[in-house]
């Protein structure tokens, strides 16, 4: 049994299988609609039921008119309408799944990993700068991560993570992970990625959210783009931006490229910006009209850092992009 999925407003529709959820029905029809965790804790694809009923895990049967349905998990019952937040066509996802192996362990902090891990030979994954990957655990289990790799060497992977107490992949399996030891991932997933265009980019991150923009930035860099593109990059102290020495003499090579540290708990010595990465935005912007804004960090940032610039600057929620991260517990997504 299918059911029709209507966009409102819209000439959109889509069909889904019995026990399909609305996000995956939509790429298989070739739609995208945003998501980040991809399990019903992040707020990203949350959109509004305007008709119909859809079956959740987390909220139970929904039924419409409804606003903040989740609809990553959401399913079907019967023919229903919907008003996600922003939908586009798009090509639907072609993923692979594949056992890597660990090439490379490098603890950038105390409570960040840097992980490289590599394809077997002849294999690649092609994916967009800023879209992540999945680990697959042993019991089926999944925890999503951010590919810090630009995509020409999508032969490879090398992920940020951020270590979690009780973390089902950061704290019980990576501190015993060694050289050659096997790890399954799926790839590539995300709509978290800059679409081409010619207007200036401000990149906002976070302590590990600085993976994806680290990957948007080496694919600048390979396609030979000139696009002006801003990073800031938030942390409590100067050693939690781990990869600061390799942006700052990137800036030194490129003009396109300004880098802004920001710190919220710096030492007496620190003279950069202080405070939170969307202050540090605002005091430099005094209009984003001709911007496109893409954060990635915590949830807390990237609703903050929103709600900001709609405020203060009357910044259109259409050219802002995020992929906020989840706890562990549930989602680690880093």
């Amino acid at each position: 049994m299918t059911h029709t999925i209507s966009v409102a407003d819209t000439d959109i529709s889509f069909t889904a299988e019995e026990g399909q959820s609305v996000l995956d029905a939509a790429e298989t029809a070739g739609w995208a609609i945003p998501y980040s965790c991809r399990k019903g804790v992040c707020a990203t694809c949350e959109g509004t039921l305007t008709a119909g009923k859809l079956d959740t895990p987390n909220q139970g049967m929904v039924c419409g008119p409804a606003d903040s349905v989740q609809l990553c998990r959401a399913k079907p019952s019967g023919d229903v309408e919907i008003a996600p937040k922003r939908i586009q066509k798009s090509t639907p996802p072609v993923r692979k799944r594949l056992t890597t192996a660990v090439f490379k362990i490098k603890a950038a902090t105390d409570a960040v990993t840097i992980l490289d891990l590599r394809y077997p030979i002849g294999r690649r994954t092609p994916f967009k700068a800023g879209q992540f990957v999945n680990i697959i655990l042993p019991d089926g289990d999944t925890r999503p991560y951010s590919m810090a790799n630009s995509p020409q060497h999508n032969d490879a992977l090398q992920l940020h993570i951020r270590h979690e107490p009780g973390g089902a992949f950061s704290d019980r399996i990576l501190s015993y992970l060694e050289f050659h030891d096997e790890v399954e991932i799926e790839a590539p997933f995300g709509e978290f990625h800059v679409a081409d265009g010619d207007s200036p980019i401000i990149l906002l991150a976070t302590g590990t959210g600085f993976a994806p923009m680290r990957s948007i930035i080496l694919d600048h860099i390979a396609r030979r783009l000139n696009r002006p593109l801003h990073l800031y990059w938030g942390g409590r102290t100067a050693a939690d931006l781990y990869d600061a020495d390799m942006v700052r003499a990137l800036t030194q090579r490129y003009e396109w490229l300004t880098f802004t540290p920001v710190l919220s708990r710096p030492d007496p010595t620190w003279t950069g910006a202080r405070g939170w990465v969307q202050d540090a935005l605002l005091a430099d912007y005094p209009d984003l009209d001709q911007h496109d804004v893409y954060a990635c960090g915590s949830e807390a940032m990237t609703l903050a850092a929103v709600e900001a610039l709609i405020k203060e600057r009357g910044f259109s929620p259409e050219r802002f992009h995020a992929d906020a991260f989840v706890s562990s517990g549930a989602a680690n997504a880093s």
